[in-house]
């Protein structure tokens, strides 16, 4: 019995290492972080480009995380038309809207689209 609480916790004691190295301070910068991690293991383990975390707000990984951005937006009906800063410009017939994007940590990146889009 002793064995098997000393592995779950030095099981547990690696996972919490892990989650720190791996997020480290990033952990800290958003109000809902358990969220994001939520979010983040779902886009891990499936297929997808990006996972929703909430409302109008998603993560993607930081390689290519533009694409994502593009494809998302166009999929909703939206044209792809310049980028300003961190935010990307979209354009729907008169209409104009900024997803704007920042980095979770050198892996993730978190953008949010307008909720008018």
């Amino acid at each position: 019995m002793k064995r098997i609480l000393i592995v779950m916790l030095l099981t547990l004691f690696i996972c919490t290492g892990f989650i720190g190295l791996r997020f480290g301070s990033a952990l800290f910068q958003e109000e809902d972080s358990a969220s994001i991690l939520l979010s983040i293991m779902e886009l891990e383990l499936s297929y997808s480009d990006y996972a929703k975390v909430s409302g109008h707000r998603y993560v993607s990984k930081s390689t290519d995380s533009s694409r994502f951005i593009k494809d998302f937006m166009s999929e909703i009906g939206w044209t792809y038309r310049d980028q300003a800063g961190s935010g990307l410009i979209f354009k729907k017939e008169e209409r104009s809207v900024v997803v704007e994007t920042r980095l979770f940590s050198r892996h993730y990146i978190l953008w949010d689209v307008p909720k008018d889009s």
